[in-house]
């Protein structure tokens, strides 16, 4: 592999697109109850390939935007490092926005010929597109804090929804599964505001920029307690049973012993321990439907 086409891959962050690829089949795991047809599985690969499209195009897009900010806290990335030029990187945005729309239109159009419910497809990928343009383009909402944190979160979440819509099998357990991606992903967003607060100054204004480093990490455990509590749900109220919640050890623990890293300010173990408490919630979700 050339170190070109290396370097547009480390562009489109392919560690943060590996739970987009894991959160489209799940999505629409939860909505069939842990079983796909094989129409169903061809039609969940395609959009896998669509969402890694999209995350891709916007991972490039923030990169493109934060080339003056990374070239003094991330200067190994692909474009302070100039290992990319700007040109190059918008076009490849480009491509990867057409390829994730038409891939998309294909789920759409493979759910109409099964006379099955295409429109929330599409409406959660537009809604998608809207989140990503006005956080990177207009009003530019990743410079204005907490609002620039709910919006990536809110994408991050709509996988999931847009795994069951891929299946027409929108449930209550996958809203459920949302609020868990939502509300931990918008802690790890916080926190890597804290990590990255010098770096941003004059390029953006965030929370930990206005409520000061203490307070941005003690909001950020408050929502991961959001998260938790939509993970207890299914299995207080359904559709799972309460003693399958231990199954959710693992991510419980996890998430649960971050506030003595927190206030120790270590922002980047925190990060990459929120992410593993992520994935390994929603694998035992699946395993918990197989048991």
């Amino acid at each position: 592999m050339s170190a070109d086409v290396r370097a547009f891959i480390e562009l489109m962050r392919p560690k943060n697109m590996v739970l987009a690829a894991i959160t489209v089949p799940l999505g629409a795991l939860f909505g069939l109850n842990a079983s796909l047809n094989e129409e169903q599985l061809i039609a969940v690969i395609i959009q896998i390939f669509s969402v890694l499209a999209f995350m891709g195009a916007g991972n490039a897009m923030n990169d493109i935007k934060d080339a003056a900010i990374d070239a003094q806290a991330h200067p190994n990335r692909p474009l302070p490092s100039q290992r990319i030029s700007l040109e190059a990187a918008k076009k490849f945005v480009v491509v990867l926005w057409l390829i994730s729309f038409s891939l998309m239109a294909v789920g759409a159009y493979l759910l109409m010929q099964s006379d099955a419910t295409w429109w929330p497809l599409a409406v959660i990928y537009i809604a998608a597109v809207a989140l990503m343009l006005t956080y990177d383009l207009g009003p530019e909402t990743k410079t204005k804090g907490l609002i620039g944190n709910v919006s990536i979160s809110l994408m991050v979440a709509a996988v999931i929804l847009y795994g069951a819509a891929t299946v027409d099998s929108i449930t209550r357990l996958s809203f459920l599964v949302a609020g868990v991606v939502f509300f931990t992903n918008l802690a790890r967003e916080i926190v890597k505001d804290c990590q990255d607060m010098l770096a941003d100054e004059g390029e953006r204004y965030t929370l930990p920029m206005k409520v000061g480093l203490e307070r941005a990490r003690m909001l950020a455990y408050v929502f991961i307690m959001g998260g938790l509590v939509c993970l207890y749900i299914p299995y207080w109220q359904g559709p799972f049973v309460f003693g399958q919640l231990l199954l959710q050890t693992p991510a419980i623990m996890v998430l649960i012993t971050l506030n003595g890293p927190l206030f120790k300010g270590e922002d980047v173990q925190v990060s990459s321990r929120i992410r593993v408490a992520m994935l390994l919630g929603l694998m035992s979700f699946i395993l918990t439907m197989y048991l």
